[in-house]
C-alpha cells in the first residue's frame, strides 16, 4: 500500500513538473548611475579659457599644466598647453600618435573633428571603446600660436563597461570645452 502510493505521488508529481512553457532567461541587470546635470562655469587661465563642469575640480599644475579632477567619478582629465613655435606638424603627430597607442586594447576609436573658424579652434576628440587605459584623447590649436591636449584617465583597472557611464558623462563635458574654449 505504502508503495503504490510513493508510485502514484512520484507520477502525479512528474506529470504536473513537465509544464509546455519554455523557460526564458532573466535579463542582465544594468547598473543605474546617475549623475548631477551639468552646470558650467568659465575658467580663464594664462593662455585661454573654457567652461569647466562644477562638478570637476581645476587642479593647476603651472601655467602650461592643468587638471580636472573629478572626485565623485575618480577620474581626470589631463591638459597640457603648449605654444606652437614652427612646430605645429610635430605636435598633431605626438598628440595622434598617443591616441594610437591606445589601439592595443582598444576595440574601436572614434574620431569627430571640432572646427570652430569665429574663435580659431580646431582640433579633434577622439573617443576610445573598450578597455583601454583613456577613453578620451582630444587636442584643439588655432594653427598659429597654441595648442592644447588632453587625455581621460580613471583610478581604476579600464573596464568599459562599468566605466561607460561616466566616460558618457565626462564626453559631454569635453565637447563643452572644446565648444567653449577661446584663446588669449
Amino acid at each position: 500500500m505504502k508503495f503504490r502510493i510513493l508510485v502514484v505521488f512520484t507520477i502525479v508529481l512528474f506529470i504536473f513538473s513537465c509544464s509546455n512553457q519554455e523557460s526564458i532567461p532573466k535579463p542582465k541587470a544594468q547598473l543605474r548611475l546617475e549623475y548631477p546635470e551639468a552646470t558650467y562655469e568659465k575658467i580663464d587661465l594664462k593662455y585661454l579659457s573654457f567652461d569647466k563642469s562644477k562638478y570637476a575640480v581645476l587642479e593647476k599644475i603651472n601655467d602650461k599644466k592643468f587638471n580636472l579632477v573629478y572626485p565623485k567619478m575618480k577620474a581626470k582629465i589631463y591638459m597640457t598647453y603648449f605654444p606652437v613655435l614652427n612646430n605645429l606638424d610635430s605636435l598633431l603627430r605626438d598628440a595622434e600618435k598617443f591616441t594610437y597607442e591606445h589601439t592595443i586594447k582598444a576595440d574601436e576609436i572614434i574620431r569627430k573633428d571640432f572646427v570652430n573658424d569665429e574663435k580659431k579652434v580646431y582640433g579633434s576628440l577622439n573617443l576610445v571603446t573598450g578597455n583601454a587605459a583613456s577613453q578620451i584623447q582630444f587636442h584643439a590649436t588655432d594653427s598659429t600660436r597654441h595648442f592644447i591636449n588632453g587625455s581621460l584617465y580613471f583610478y581604476a583597472q579600464p573596464n568599459y563597461d562599468s566605466i561607460y557611464p561616466a566616460v558618457k558623462y565626462i564626453q559631454k563635458d569635453v565637447q563643452r570645452l572644446l565648444e567653449s574654449l577661446q584663446w588669449k
